[in-house]
């Protein structure tokens, strides 16, 4: 193999460093990718940031939702960016367009759908169980769809961060799949770390929801559809409902919180909201089982049919 074939075809080359690399010096890589990616985002909101002065100019409670979501839009420029001037990460844009079989309308829908009802039935459990109390606050149709919107951005913005940027990159490297699922994974937890009402069980909930996610982009070649599921879980629980995303909470959405009636139990915790529950985890590790089965019986047909 000369060294053209070996600058063009970056797997082999990798596998092959892979096995001569220390554990300690693999680890020291993963920070370094890790360190590259937070400096990045970070970069990523303090140009959106400029964005969070518009609503100096409004008193509305849904243009500074809008606002507060539509600001990761700076993510989207810096990843964008950096990623055309390097040139081994320029494969990684092509992930995010219509050349991967999963990034395609159906695989969005599905998205969309699942991010709402798995979504949905965490908030149906804590209100079954009388741990919320929320009431009818208002219903702007156009403002509704304007905050969606932003709303994706944000949601995206993560995805591109952690199942586009981070994970491809990983991907590439390692034989194994894990590795590229759980480091992303994590990565994404810990950016959670220092959210309002952070415990144990909210950032066990954001690593498993990440490695979720993941799943569908190793098994279906669809980060659309983890960008959209992302977008509808947050939507469904922040504007839909007017509960904590994350810890976060924002001034509009179509029902209310009652915060004094509310109350930690198995699915909901009064700081995080229902994201850092026992019931929560239970519900996405099911869906990552799912995910599994349905994955690894797509990869056998297609082994078969080979």
């Amino acid at each position: 193999m000369d060294n053209n074939t070996i600058e063009n075809n970056i797997v082999p080359e990798v596998e092959i460093a892979e096995k001569k690399t220390h554990p300690a010096m693999l680890v020291f890589g993963w920070l370094l990718m890790f360190l590259l990616s937070y400096v990045l985002l970070i970069v990523g909101q303090i140009l959106g940031g400029f964005v969070a002065l518009i609503p100096i100019m409004t008193s509305s409670d849904a243009w500074i939702t809008s606002t507060m979501y539509f600001q990761f839009i700076g993510i989207w420029v810096v990843f964008i960016v950096f990623m055309l001037i390097y040139k081994k990460d320029r494969a990684i844009i092509s992930k995010l367009g219509t050349k991967e079989k999963g990034n395609n309308f159906k695989f969005f829908m599905l998205g969309i759908l699942l991010g709402f009802l798995m979504n949905g039935v965490c908030i149906l459990v804590a209100w079954l169980n009388k741990d919320i109390y929320m009431y009818y606050d208002g219903f702007d149709p156009l403002m509704l769809i304007i905050v969606f919107i932003a709303v994706f951005i944000q949601s995206s913005a993560e995805e591109l961060v952690c199942r586009g940027f981070l994970y491809q990159r990983l991907i590439r490297i390692y034989k194994n799949p894990w590795v590229a699922i759980i480091l992303n994974s994590a990565f994404f937890g810990c950016l959670h770390l220092m959210n309002p009402g952070v415990t144990f069980l909210s950032i066990v909930n954001i690593v498993v929801v990440g490695i979720f996610f993941s799943l569908f982009v190793y098994y279906y070649d669809s980060i659309w559809a983890a960008m959209a599921m992302h977008a509808a879980w947050n939507y469904c629980q922040n504007i839909v409902f007017g509960l904590p995303n994350s810890g976060q909470v924002v001034p509009f959405s179509i029902l209310k919180l009652d915060a004094s009636t509310a109350k930690d139990s198995f699915a909901y915790n009064v700081g995080f909201g229902i994201e850092g529950t026992l019931f929560a985890d239970i519900v996405l590790a099911l869906g990552c089982v799912v995910l599994i089965i349905l994955g690894q019986r797509k990869k056998k047909k297609l082994e078969n049919a080979a």
